[in-house]
């Protein structure tokens, strides 16, 4: 091979690596915006101005709109035409349809569960509920947040269906999201004594049971959600440097 063409096949490797780089990082960075917003220290409608992202993560401009265009594709964030990205408002009606999904995916992961060999790993969801209780009981309102959904997610694990636990992460992602909107911290419709009884249910093999308990549930966390103003302003600075201190301090 003509040594033209080695150095062309470099420079194809390391324009390959850099960009493989630079996909980590925005999937990073999309992972700790994430996060933020799931634990309600980003709330909906807030500016992510992109100089301040990359002051934030020290990244350049390109990497943070791979990690904003990531997180729009979740429908977490909106990206807005010479306005910049917002973190997305979710509207009444989106409250309704998303509940809808997740009751009749929920619904199937109830029944299916039931009927496979999901009972038999019960004892890592039954841990979940109690760190979410633990979370709630020493007011880690954010880790409650979380586990609260992983509840949902982690179920749905039991089914084996991959397709359907990716759409079900989805909506819950969502559904955080949207509880952020309309719930304040610290408060949450989605009930971690209710999660202990379509455990039970499901323990005991009763699908039907099961069933009504997670339809019940999810109207409840539905209609429990109260109109709050989303708010605007936000210095990312702040935000994301609590995130750092509350990694320091599990580390430590």
């Amino acid at each position: 091979m003509s040594e033209a063409k080695l150095k062309d096949l470099s420079k194809v490797s390391v324009i390959g690596t850099a960009a493989s780089v630079a996909a980590a990082t925005a999937e990073s960075i999309a992972t700790n915006i994430r996060d933020a917003i799931l634990e309600h220290r980003l709330a909906p409608g807030a500016k992510l101005t992109e100089a301040q992202l990359c002051e934030v993560f020290d990244v350049k401009r390109g990497t943070v709109r791979l990690a904003l265009a990531q997180l729009s594709g979740e429908r977490l964030v909106d990206l807005e035409p010479n306005r910049g990205a917002f973190v997305a408002s979710p509207s009444a009606q989106e409250v309704h349809e998303v509940f809808e999904m997740r009751r009749i995916i929920e619904m199937a992961v109830v029944e299916r569960v039931c009927t496979g060999h999901g009972t038999r790993r019960l004892k890592s969801i039954s841990a979940t509920i109690g760190r979410e209780r633990k979370a709630y009981e020493s007011h880690d309102f954010p880790s409650w947040i979380r586990l609260s959904g992983e509840f949902h997610t982690e179920l749905a694990l039991l089914t084996g269906n991959t397709v359907l636990c990716e759409c079900l992460s989805g909506l819950v992602a969502r559904s955080t999201l949207i509880s952020a909107l309309y719930e304040s911290l610290g408060k949450s419709s989605c009930s971690f004594e209710d999660h202990e009884h379509i455990l039970a249910a499901l323990d005991a093999g009763d699908a039907p049971k099961a069933a009504e308990l997670m339809a019940r549930h999810l109207q409840e966390v539905e209609l429990k959600m109260l109109d709050r103003p989303a708010r605007g302003a936000v210095d990312l600075r702040e935000v994301f440097s609590k995130s750092k201190t509350n990694e320091r301090d599990k580390s430590a």
